[in-house]
């Protein structure tokens, strides 16, 4: 499993599937980038000028939605992963 450094996180990509009323499924290529994704992995936190960690605001298990454009795609065992900055989640999904 990936383990993130400092104020980074690891998501698990949500993609919804899209069906119109007609029953016809969209395909992913014609579809917007996902912006949804379960927390997996959180980092240590980053450090302050004090030498403290400054505490991160998600936690595993979070579904969260984060920036169109952020992060690095990584793909595993046929899932796909992003890691991403705390700063490029937007909210938390309760």
């Amino acid at each position: 499993m990936l383990k993130p450094l400092g104020d980074r996180i690891v998501i698990k990509v949500i993609e919804d599937t899209e069906q119109t009323t007609g029953g016809i499924f969209i395909p992913d290529s014609a579809k917007e980038k996902p912006q949804k994704g379960e927390v997996v992995s959180v980092g240590e936190g980053k450090m302050n000028d004090k030498g403290e960690r400054e505490p991160i605001d998600v936690k595993v298990g979070d579904t969260i939605l984060y920036a169109k454009y952020a992060g690095t795609d990584i793909k595993m065992d046929g899932v796909e992963y992003k890691i991403l900055s705390v700063k490029d989640a937007l909210a938390i999904i309760e």
